[in-house]
């Protein structure tokens, strides 16, 4: 979808208040495949079917001011570094891969090489990625993934590979996390191995209703990410994102939507929603300069350029 087409079904004051140019959407996937890492293989899916599905959600977003998508899709769930490449040589807009494993429903997504080596020898592998590229695209992030707190072992050492590989690389880790005690005690562990919390965000934050843990987290020094936004949570990310203002921490905050996705293994790769949710629904509830600063400034902040 062109701008052109988006302005026509869009009520104009709407447009105007939400376009943001240099926005950045700091979770978001364009595939994922959730079959599980010992079953996942090559020719599960059609990259050229996944390719036309992706591409006009890409436009619409793009024609919003989005200039960079984060794809938050690791190892073992189907990152494909060569297509999102290619998707973002089409459209025009960054579409940065990640280095990392996910740990996160209850191991499922774990090679079996993950549950055998230690957390150095882990974080050497994500090292190597960082060096050589995945499929010649470097990762610009460690996309990582726990359960809920407390930490089981293979929890622990995932996120203690993360902290040395982010240590090496200079890479912020984005980490898939259960609950609030969780992204506490993986917030101790990151900075415990010497890595900086403002390297570390915690992914799904709005999944925890308590704001003093929120706030605990970002004085912290970590990142809290609100995001899962939907049109039935507009109210509830709205209200983390002024807590956070309330406090002095909105510059230790996050929001994105994680959404998408073409899901391998569906018919038609399945629901795959757009990416303009938080630019006509949750940013003209907030005022404009928390705009700029969730939206430019922080994601740029947090990960870089």
């Amino acid at each position: 979808m062109t701008r052109r087409e988006f302005l026509a079904l869009a009520p104009a004051a709407v447009m105007s208040a939400t376009a943001l140019p240099g926005s950045v959407l700091v979770h978001e996937h364009v595939m994922v495949d959730f079959i599980g890492a010992d079953k996942i293989a090559p020719g599960r899916y059609d990259s050229e079917e996944v390719f036309r599905s992706a591409r006009p959600k890409l436009e619409a977003v793009k024609a919003l001011g989005c200039v960079r998508l984060q794809e938050c899709t690791p190892n073992f769930i189907g990152r494909d570094a060569r297509l999102m490449r290619r998707l973002s040589d089409a459209v025009g807009i960054e579409i940065w891969t990640n280095t990392g494993l996910y740990a996160a429903a209850n191991h499922k997504y774990l090679p079996q090489f993950a549950r055998t080596e230690s957390a150095e020898h882990l974080a050497r592998r994500w090292e190597e990625e960082w060096r050589r590229g995945v499929d010649g695209v470097k990762p610009r992030f460690i996309k990582i993934g726990v359960n809920k707190g407390p930490l089981h072992e293979l929890d622990r050492k995932i996120v203690s590979a993360a902290a040395l590989a982010a240590k090496e690389t200079g890479l912020t880790v984005a980490s898939h996390t259960g609950d609030g005690p969780a992204a506490l005690e993986e917030l101790e562990i990151f900075t415990g191995l010497g890595a900086k919390a403002g390297k570390f965000v915690w992914v799904h934050a709005q999944n925890e209703k308590d704001h003093a843990i929120h706030q605990r987290f970002a004085e912290a020094g970590g990142w809290v990410e609100f995001d899962g936004i939907r049109p039935q949570s507009l109210d509830w990310h709205a209200e983390c994102v002024r807590f956070m203002s309330g406090a002095g921490l909105l510059g230790r905050t996050l929001i994105s939507q994680d959404a998408g996705w073409y899901h391998v293994g569906e018919p038609g790769g399945g629901n795959y929603r757009g990416y303009e949710l938080i630019f006509t629904d949750l940013l003209p509830r907030l005022e404009a300069p928390a705009r700029t600063q969730l939206m430019v400034d922080n994601p740029r902040a947090a990960f870089g350029s």
